[in-house]
């Protein structure tokens, strides 16, 4: 899963919201470098991550790209489920879209410290409403193509979101299927942490 679905999926209250991305910028042991909110938070992104490779739903529908792709297909479907998320976002939430992002924005504003790359990216989110515009398919072609820059072999998703666009039906019901198993998941790990 990609940063829009962390948020829908990590807690509404602020501490929540930072947690749930932060858990793309910090890596190893946590033993009190954040408040415990943002900490538990940042477990759940983890485990989110976990369920979400080992789910054989999600391993079918990466089975689904050529064989040449597969090593990336992860992180495709995570932006292309981010996409799905978006465009759905009412039959997933009570919170319209807008009202999402612009909170998590103001959240992120809202931080005096923000760690690693976040704290540089996050005013560019803001400005350019990363999570709202993924409602937009072409916005992947975007995403994908900066991922692509920061690969050390941009050529392995040459192609990418060509195959994405041929796939757009098939990945959008593997998403269908396996979101609400996710929602679930992550609801029964918010209420033991």
């Amino acid at each position: 899963m990609n940063y829009l679905a962390h948020l829908h999926l990590g807690g509404s209250q602020p501490g929540q919201l930072l947690g749930s991305l932060y858990g793309d910028f910090v890596k190893g042991p946590l033993a009190g470098r954040f408040a415990a909110d943002v900490e538990a938070a940042i477990q759940l992104h983890r485990r989110i991550d976990a369920f979400t490779d080992q789910h054989p739903l999600v391993a079918a529908a990466k089975a689904r790209f050529p064989r040449e792709r597969r090593r990336l297909a992860g992180a495709v479907l995570d932006v292309f489920f981010d996409h799905c998320l978006a465009r759905d976002w009412s039959l997933y939430a009570d919170e319209p879209l807008p009202a999402f992002t612009a909170r998590v924005y103001r959240t992120l504003a809202g931080t005096a410290e923000l760690p690693g790359r976040l704290a540089l990216i996050a005013p560019r989110m803001a400005a350019q409403d990363w999570l709202g515009s993924y409602r937009e398919f072409a916005v992947v072609e975007t995403v994908i193509g900066g991922m692509g820059r920061r690969l050390s072999r941009p050529e392995l998703l040459a192609g990418a979101w060509d195959e994405l666009a041929q796939l757009y039906e098939p990945l959008s019901e593997d998403f269908r299927a396996f979101y609400p198993e996710l929602q679930r998941f992550a609801g029964s790990q918010l209420h033991t942490d």
